[in-house]
């Protein structure tokens, strides 16, 4: 019975993932883009795919790693967004770079470059603040890495739902549901655990890396 249930967590997990980026890759869209912004675009959406792995696995909810490990792929997976996050923005720059000057510059005149821009910024701001952990200390690294999560969770969701491009609208909103699910599940349970863990004069043991 334990056996079935994690098989079908990790199942339900891949498919929320897998089945956007399926669907993506079947659109006629794509019969009419370059190489080099296909793969910025399925960058993207393994970028989004990627902020619904995170939160679950920093909190635990994901049935087989050891806390240690769940915290080790938590930092290595975000290495893997920052990449995702550079051949997104590469790739767009590569193919486009007046419209990628405007949306850097926040004169883009399309409603869902702010958002992303935004998001960006907040990912590579993590990647910093990760590298500078041990001189932050870890309670203001938890309220900065809090903080920033929000921004990039709202962000993306906010941008990729404002995109209309090779990601049909259905998978898309689920996909976007569910990464804002997760990451309001998390900081409310984390939230919880440390006002229990502070009635009980001790440093809480759910650790946000």
């Amino acid at each position: 019975m334990r056996l079935a249930r994690v098989a079908l967590i990790w199942a339900a997990l891949a498919t929320a993932i897998c089945v956007p980026i399926a669907v993506a890759a079947a659109s006629p869209l794509l019969a009419w883009r370059g190489p080099v912004y296909i793969l910025a675009g399925f960058a993207g959406i393994i970028a989004l795919g990627l902020m619904l792995v995170q939160p679950l696995l920093i909190a635990g909810y994901l049935p087989g790693p050891s806390p240690y490990r769940g915290r080790r792929a938590h930092h290595w997976i975000g290495g893997a967004l920052v990449v995702a996050m550079v051949i997104h923005v590469g790739g767009l720059w590569i193919t486009s770079p007046p419209d990628m000057i405007d949306a850097l510059l926040f004169t883009s005149p399309t409603p869902f470059s702010p958002f992303g821009v935004i998001a960006m910024w907040a990912i590579f701001a993590v990647a910093l603040l990760a590298a500078l952990r041990r001189r932050l200390g870890l309670r203001t690294w938890r309220i900065a890495h809090m903080s920033l999560a929000v921004v990039i969770v709202v962000g993306s969701v906010v941008h990729g739902m404002l995109v209309e491009g090779t990601m049909e609208t259905m998978s898309k909103a689920a996909l976007c549901a569910l990464v804002l699910a997760a990451a309001i599940k998390v900081m409310a349970d984390l939230r919880v655990w440390r006002k229990r863990a502070t009635s009980r004069g001790r440093e809480p043991s759910a650790t946000v890396s």
